[in-house]
């Protein structure tokens, strides 16, 4: 295998797909999905369409791979707050809805990506419900490990999982939006709190279904 400019041809290739996906990303966070079509990626990307296609078999499949990056992201920075924070209630929640925050805050194009319409691309809708899933299962298992909820308590889990994911969702994208005035501590605060009020509520429902 070659190696030009101190790079192997597939530390190249790779490169090169960053590139994309870093173009992809500004075009479809600052202005919508729409305009990331193949031509204006490859254009922000300083490339010919011929590496577009070394990369990604169409203009679906690159941005279902943006946002499965942004996503994974997200995911990843959630989880570790919530397993770094004090075991309770309250804390973890916090901790979650921080490190969302912190994601979005520094970056703003990752809001739009992650929450923003989808219009016209069909994979992209079809992977912001898996990830809403995603989320949800995440959502799901924290609370059943926390609450250490018992057996029979799985559909009410989910409930309250989706509940969570899709609400927090909308929320986020209203206030980045500037559809929220709440400054930035005050969502983080109120968020919290209303995420471990409702976990404590959904306790209590299991706790009196099982009596």
């Amino acid at each position: 295998m070659g190696v030009y400019a101190g790079a192997t041809a597939d530390e190249r290739r790779a490169r090169r797909r960053e590139r994309l996906l870093e173009a992809a990303l500004d075009l479809a966070g600052r202005e919508g999905w729409q305009a990331a079509g193949v031509r204006a990626v490859c254009q922000r990307a300083c490339l010919t369409p011929r590496y577009f296609y070394e990369s990604f078999a169409d203009r679906d499949e690159l941005l279902v791979a943006v946002f499965d990056a942004v996503s994974q992201e997200a995911a990843e920075r959630v989880v570790a707050a919530v397993e770094a924070a004090p075991d309770d209630a309250p804390a973890k929640a916090r901790a979650a809805v921080e490190a969302f925050v912190s994601l979005l805050e520094d970056d703003p194009r990752k809001a739009r990506v992650m929450f923003g319409e989808a219009l016209g691309v069909p994979a992209l809708e079809r992977r912001r419900r898996e990830v809403l899933r995603m989320f949800a299962a995440i959502i799901r298992e924290q609370g059943r490990a926390f609450y250490r909820a018992p057996a029979g308590a799985d559909v009410l889990l989910d409930t309250t999982a989706y509940l969570l994911a899709g609400g927090l969702a909308e929320l986020l994208l209203a206030w980045v939006e500037g559809e929220l005035s709440a400054d930035r501590d005050e969502l983080v605060a109120d968020v919290a709190a209303l995420i471990a009020a409702t976990g404590e509520a959904a306790a209590a429902i299991a706790r009196e279904r099982l009596r």
